[in-house]
């Protein structure tokens, strides 16, 4: 892994993440904090062990925002150098945003009493990785041939029980990506992407946003979609059929960070709440059932349904550059958003 420079993508690039936007201010009272959380599985995982953890460990309350990554930048930008929440949770593309825009207070590593248990990169002056994220294929086995790849969803037998759902989130984004590399387009090129989807596009089982998609295939109104992997090992302890298929080009990769929010007034709150969330309880009881977290502390083995078995092996994950995808992707929202309503 690369260390977390202005342009660094944590290394190889991994994400999740609409349920309903609670109201939120950072919190003022003593003892309590307010950390934006990606809505669903992490908000579900971080209440049931990162909560409690931190409430023991220094009496600090927290209270969660659920807002998907691109949606902490935007509302941070809104509130106009007043802190909507104390710490953000973030993929490399909105990270790259908020270093960019000023969003974030200077970071001290040196704070973090469980500095050492992360990797050499994994903390700069602008937060701490806290996560790791791996990108495929989830499919239903009783259904579907497992896919080869990406290309493979646009066949007809696929087609018909497609999730499809846009650029909105990580996962989204370097999933599209990726299929559109498979017909000719690239990183900063998703036109061929496009005409394929446009030929798909009637027979497409549904296009929902990015929350929506667990449900629905838990109710079997989708067979196939493109997440991660903690999304479907989440699924699969539920008793959902689903497996998860590395594309033949390879999964991708990505790492989740935490900022804290510039102007918060909970700072020493903030780092405890980071510092507690890379700790060996806690990264320990995310990574195994139900959440399957890919820990990045390095006393902590990945759980035994994810496809990756330490830390350095995400180097050989397909990765992207964010800072060719940013200017860009706020089109490709809108693009999908107008071309894909069904």
């Amino acid at each position: 892994m690369t260390d977390l420079s202005r342009r660094s993508l944590f290394g190889a690039s991994l994400g999740l993440g609409a349920a309903g936007l609670l109201p939120g201010r950072a919190a003022r009272a003593a003892g309590s904090m307010t950390a934006a959380v990606y809505p669903g599985g992490w908000d579900e995982a971080l209440r049931a062990v990162l909560a409690p953890a931190l409430k023991q460990a220094h009496g600090v309350d927290v209270a969660f925002e659920p807002l998907f990554a691109v949606d902490q930048i935007a509302k941070a930008r809104a509130a106009r150098g007043a802190a909507p929440f104390d710490v953000f949770v973030l993929d490399p593309g909105p990270r790259v945003s908020g270093i960019d825009l000023g969003l974030f207070e200077p970071f001290d590593p040196a704070r973090l009493t469980n500095r050492d248990k992360l990797p050499a990169g994994y903390a700069d002056a602008h937060g701490a990785g806290v996560a790791a994220q791996v990108v495929g294929i989830a499919y239903n086995p009783k259904k579907l041939a497992k896919p080869a790849g990406w290309r493979d969803l646009f066949k007809p037998e696929y087609a018909s029980r497609l999730g499809l759902t846009g650029f909105g989130t990580t996962f989204g984004t370097i999933s599209l990506i990726e299929m559109a590399k498979v017909f000719g387009g690239s990183e900063t090129d998703v036109e061929p992407l496009f005409a394929e989807l446009r030929k798909i596009l009637p027979q497409v089982a549904a296009v929902a946003q990015p929350a929506a998609m667990p449900g629905l295939f838990q109710q079997g109104q989708i067979d196939v979609m493109y997440t991660n992997t903690y999304t479907v090992t989440l699924l699969k302890s539920r008793g959902v059929d689903i497996d998860f298929a590395v594309p033949e080009t390879g999964a991708a990769a990505f790492g989740t960070t935490m900022h804290i929010a510039k102007g918060s007034r909970n700072i020493e709150a903030a780092y405890q709440y980071i510092d507690t969330m890379i700790s060996t309880p806690v990264q320990a009881g995310l990574s195994q059932a139900p959440y399957f977290f890919v820990p990045v502390n390095t006393g902590v083995t990945p759980g035994p349904d994810v496809p990756v078995k330490s830390l350095d092996e995400l180097k050989g994950f397909v990765s992207h550059d964010w800072s060719k995808i940013n200017p860009l992707r706020a089109r490709w929202i809108d693009r999908f958003n107008r071309e894909m309503a069904k």
